[in-house]
């Protein structure tokens, strides 16, 4: 089977998609984005994907919920994976040596108070395995990167401080996504849809929470994107913590059609913890 994930090498995706697919004989296809990600899976490249949707501290990925827009893909599968961010450097740096710290904007930003506390300054790269590799190539003492453990041992580095982040509670959620629909299997527990409202009223997103909630589905994500054609004008993301097999369910995509709406199943699935 063919895999496509979000590289580069030591990046919290592969360590991901690794540990999911690991019963399985994969190819693996790295990709330098989740737009190629996205697109490999559409063209046949690769068999499935998976990517990053949202992360509990910085919120929804967008690159993501836009490319489910534009790509004709469905959701088979969720996985919580628990992200814990460590200080990463050459073997023998010492903690009060660092001056200076490497890592991607989010990372950075989960962890302000050990910057601020630790009186460092800090580099952007593209990626936290971007910014390990950089550290390791770079051989320098003054310097650390914000990264995974799985990164530091990819790049033979040492964990100079563990576990750095704020809050310690963060986790990514990553999707897992393919062309095939496997929306009706009785083992799915959630129903991920695409709500696009056809004409725009005052309480459109009321009306259509409201009839979530007359039918007592819960509700666990619900995100809006513009619709790039009106200004004030959005697509909508809702996932229910129901499988589309549930009657319902479908009750509730009835309805929402009878409204008027054009609704998009874009996955029914089940979770995974790693």
């Amino acid at each position: 089977m063919k895999v496509a994930y979000l590289g580069p090498q030591g990046s919290f995706s592969e360590e991901a998609a690794f540990r999911y697919f690991a019963d399985h004989e994969n190819e693996w296809h790295k990709c330098d984005s989740i737009v190629d990600v996205l697109e490999a899976v559409e063209e046949g490249i690769a068999d499935k994907g998976i990517v990053p949707i949202e992360n509990s501290i910085e919120g929804t990925i967008n690159i993501t919920a836009d490319g489910l827009l534009r790509h004709d893909l469905f959701v088979e599968a969720e996985i919580i994976f628990p992200v814990s961010l460590h200080l990463l450097a050459l073997e023998g740096a010492r903690l009060e040596e660092i001056q200076e710290v490497w890592s991607i904007v989010p990372a950075l930003a989960q962890c302000r108070d050990f910057i601020r506390e630790a009186r460092v300054k800090s580099k952007h790269y593209d990626s936290t395995s971007a910014a390990a590799q950089a550290v390791h190539n770079q051989e320098r003492k003054d310097v650390a990167a914000i990264a995974s453990r799985y990164a530091a041992e990819v790049f033979g580095l040492e964990i100079i401080k563990s576990g750095i982040q704020d809050n310690n509670n963060n986790h990514t959620r990553f999707v897992v996504i393919s062309k095939e629909n496997t929306e009706m299997n009785p083992k799915n527990s959630k129903t991920m849809l695409l709500i696009s409202p056809t004409s725009d009223y005052s309480g459109v997103l009321s009306s259509i929470l409201n009839v979530f909630t007359a039918l007592s589905i819960n509700l666990t994500w619900i995100e809006s994107r513009p619709t790039k054609k009106q200004l004030g004008t959005y697509h909508f993301f809702v996932e229910a913590q129901n499988g589309l097999h549930e009657e319902k369910m479908n009750k509730a995509i009835t309805i929402l059609e009878a409204f008027g709406h054009d609704i998009r199943v874009l996955g029914s699935y089940r979770t995974t913890k790693l």
